[in-house]
């Protein structure tokens, strides 16, 4: 089996008051990374911190105030050295004491020791998934589950996609309070007209997302005929996704501005906007099975969110030149057989990517013994295996 090295890693990570981690320095090679330890022993808060490495609140969501350690002073720092390609970054991030770290003015970002403004800046220099034990009740939980999920694979594309997102629900807060208090019609039109631009432009790229998935997928499916990992049927339900595959996106802007305009009155009536792509979801079925996600078992869920990352992870390379998105995997062997095991490993040694994986067995990652490097995490420390 080919053994592809990755070209974006990380080779030195530093905590500081982040969780039940006092001082932590890890080194790492470009080999994925295995992190054995009991539960509660810090495996989790090790991810998260490297999660926060990539734009937005980490893989957990927490407030950054819950992320300082307890009995601290309220101020945490993670710091890494990546490599991309041979070209060194290094990244600091965290909080300092006294900050409402709640606020997102109150996290520090600096890149090679220059301070930036906001988060965003993150996703030009690093391309991170993850999966965690929340993502396995992805099919079945909340519709905002979802589009999380496709808008975190779609960072790894377009740096921009946060912006406009935050952009367009910044806009929709706006007008729902003006049309709570009865604001002026010049008011509303100006907001719309963002809503309309910014929403029109995140339905396209969740669109364009998908289809290059699908297809991506039906590629490996036809390379690797005996792979383990289903073929994922995905599709997007909404009325902008559903209007952009028969019109031109400058088409469709015109005609959600227009709804906007139309639906102030039911709008205002339900206290909420009632079209957007804030109500999109993400369908997602078994390819060969033809069985939507959220009716299959919890091992066939959790394959085929693997395999979703997968392909993700495969397109990623192929359009950055060989350079995959780090994989931040969670107890990811659990709910896997050893020969789905044995799959997954061999795929992100094949695509080249430097995963962090979690577990409380040494035993269901032997398959990767000396093709990862091993650590031992007790209580807040790290140890070489």
């Amino acid at each position: 089996m080919l053994i592809k090295p990755p070209r974006l890693w990380i080779k030195t990570t530093k905590l500081t008051n982040f969780r039940n981690y006092t001082l932590l320095s890890l080194d790492t090679d470009q080999r994925p990374a295995v992190f054995i330890g009991t539960n509660g022993a810090g495996k989790t808060n090790l991810i998260e911190a490297v999660s926060l490495l990539s734009p937005g609140r980490g893989l957990r969501r927490s407030a950054y105030s819950d992320l300082a350690r307890c009995g601290g002073t309220g101020d945490w720092a993670v710091a890494a050295t990546l490599y991309v390609n041979d070209e060194k970054t290094t990244i600091g991030t965290g909080v300092q004491p006294g900050n409402t770290a709640h606020k997102r003015s109150g996290r520090i970002v600096r890149i090679n020791g220059t301070s930036q403004s906001g988060t965003g800046i993150l996703a030009n220099y690093t391309e991170m998934i993850w999966l965690t034990p929340a993502s396995d009740a992805m099919f079945t939980g909340p519709v905002s589950e979802r589009r999380r999920f496709i808008d975190r694979l779609i960072l790894c594309f377009d740096p921009d996609h946060s912006t406009r997102t935050l952009q367009f629900e910044r806009a929709m807060r706006q007008r729902n309070r003006l049309l709570h208090h009865d604001g002026n019609s010049s008011q509303l039109s100006g907001l719309e007209t963002i809503m309309a631009e910014t929403g029109v432009a995140i339905s396209a790229a969740r669109l364009e997302a998908v289809l290059s998935l699908r297809a991506t997928m039906h590629i490996r499916q036809q390379k690797r005929s005996d792979t383990l990992f289903p073929l994922a049927k995905l599709d997007l339900e909404g009325d902008l996704e559903c209007a952009l595959k028969n019109n031109p996106a400058i088409k469709v802007e015109d005609w959600y501005r227009n709804q906007l305009t139309i639906s102030r009155e039911s709008d205002r009536a339900a206290g909420r906007t009632l079209v957007g792509p804030h109500r999109s979801d993400l369908i997602v079925s078994d390819g060969l099975k033809g069985m939507l996600a959220r009716n299959c078992s919890t091992g066939e869920q959790k394959t085929l969110l693997i395999s979703i990352v997968l392909a993700h992870a495969e397109l990623v390379s192929e359009r950055r030149n060989g350079i995959a998105p780090i994989l931040l995997l969670d107890e990811i062997a659990a709910h896997l057989d050893n020969m789905h095991r044995a799959a997954l490993f061999d795929d992100i040694l094949r695509i080249g990517t430097q995963a962090w994986m979690t577990g409380t067995d040494y035993i269901a990652f032997s398959h990767l013994e000396n093709r990862a490097q091993f650590f031992e995490v007790e209580n807040g420390h790290i140890k070489r295996l």
